[in-house]
């Protein structure tokens, strides 16, 4: 098959022909329809992921046909049109069996624990757990875009944010899933405050609803902070950190009202790992803060129907769809700042 490889971490990857992935016995071949282009995606180039080791294929949320499957899957048979979680999970241990597959400690991740989805075809693990059905006349690129981070927003806000009508909720970061959760909250109806430095971003996140954007550019977070209160009328009942760094998320929590509820979404990672969190606030406040990663299969159906009802619009989000051999650039531009705010999906 063709994909594209990572041969070394900082340089470019280039498309070539690989072996095809072996079918696992408990999971399915995939023949990948589309791909998203994820900062996560460009994380694992970088090779800020433990788990990555070059030659290696990038790629998470997916959407395609199944051609193989193996011996032990039951529910599911070549021809099917599905999506899947970007976290595999083992569906038999405690923590699955309790309903939270997202944080399976037993977890397969295409793209990140073995060969993912930029691709022709990609290996999927635990297939009865994970993988979700097409609904009747969702385009593949349309779900290629869920399965990371629509998916992440839908259910940071639902299950962690409980976010509700006339909610003031606060988004930092209007990438994939900042713009995500603006159309989840504006759903909901919340209203809406977004903190991007990019005027495109603000631009796009003021078309999907949100009332007030904010330009952070050169401020320390608690002036961001004192700004949202301001927007809000005393700050926020939800705060989203969508983009994932020390001051986003620092400005997510002191932006937040008293009993306000912090969501961190956003990858910490390298240095921002520690992020130096104001837990004199938390406790002062009684403030709540969550992490959030990912949704099970099982938490789809959902969102599926926000979806199908024209409540949630993802396809709006979709900026760019290109071939196999744009895909490394398209990843490079993660990285300089030229990628946009919308989703970039890959036809293989």
């Amino acid at each position: 098959m063709r994909a594209l490889v990572i041969d070394e971490f900082g340089a470019l990857p280039a498309v070539r022909e690989v072996l095809d992935p072996d079918c696992p016995p408990d999971g399915v071949l995939v023949r990948v329809a589309a791909t998203g282009v994820c900062r996560s995606d460009w994380h694992a180039w970088q090779g800020h992921d433990d788990g990555v080791v070059p030659p290696h294929v990038p790629g998470h949320e997916l959407a395609g046909e199944v051609v193989a499957t193996g011996p032990l899957v039951r529910s599911w048979r070549a021809g099917d049109l599905v999506t899947v979680p970007f976290v595999c999970a083992c569906g038999v241990c405690d923590v699955c069996r309790a309903g939270e597959q997202q944080v399976c400690p037993h977890q397969e991740q295409p793209g990140f624990t073995h060969w993912g989805s930029f691709a022709e075809l990609v290996a999927l693990h635990h297939a009865d757990a994970n993988l979700v059905r097409l609904p009747a006349g969702m385009s593949p690129v349309v779900a290629a875009s869920l399965g990371c981070r629509f998916a992440t927003a839908y259910r940071a806000l639902t299950v962690h944010g409980r976010v509700r009508a006339h909610d003031e909720v606060a988004v930092h970061g209007a990438g994939g899933v900042g713009l995500s959760a603006v159309q989840v909250a504006v759903a909901a109806g919340a209203h809406v405050v977004v903190v991007d430095p990019s005027a495109g971003a603000r631009a796009q996140a003021a078309s999907f609803g949100a009332a007030v954007t904010i330009d952070p550019a050169g401020l320390a977070p608690e002036a961001v902070a004192e700004l949202v209160v301001q927007a809000t009328g005393g700050g926020a009942h939800v705060s989203l950190d969508a983009f994932g760094s020390s001051g986003t998320a620092v400005a997510s929590v002191l932006g937040l009202r008293r009993r306000g509820r912090h969501v961190q979404a956003g990858l910490l990672l390298g240095p921002h790992a520690r992020a130096g969190i104001p837990m004199d606030r938390v406790i002062a406040w009684e403030l709540e803060v969550y992490g959030s990663h990912g949704m099970a299969a099982h938490e789809y159906p959902a969102m599926l129907a926000d979806v199908a009802a024209g409540r949630l619009d993802p396809a709006g989000l979709v900026e760019r769809v290109v071939g196999l051999d744009q895909a490394a650039d398209a990843l490079a531009a993660l990285g300089s700042g030229t990628a946009g705010a919308g989703i970039t999906v890959v036809v293989p």
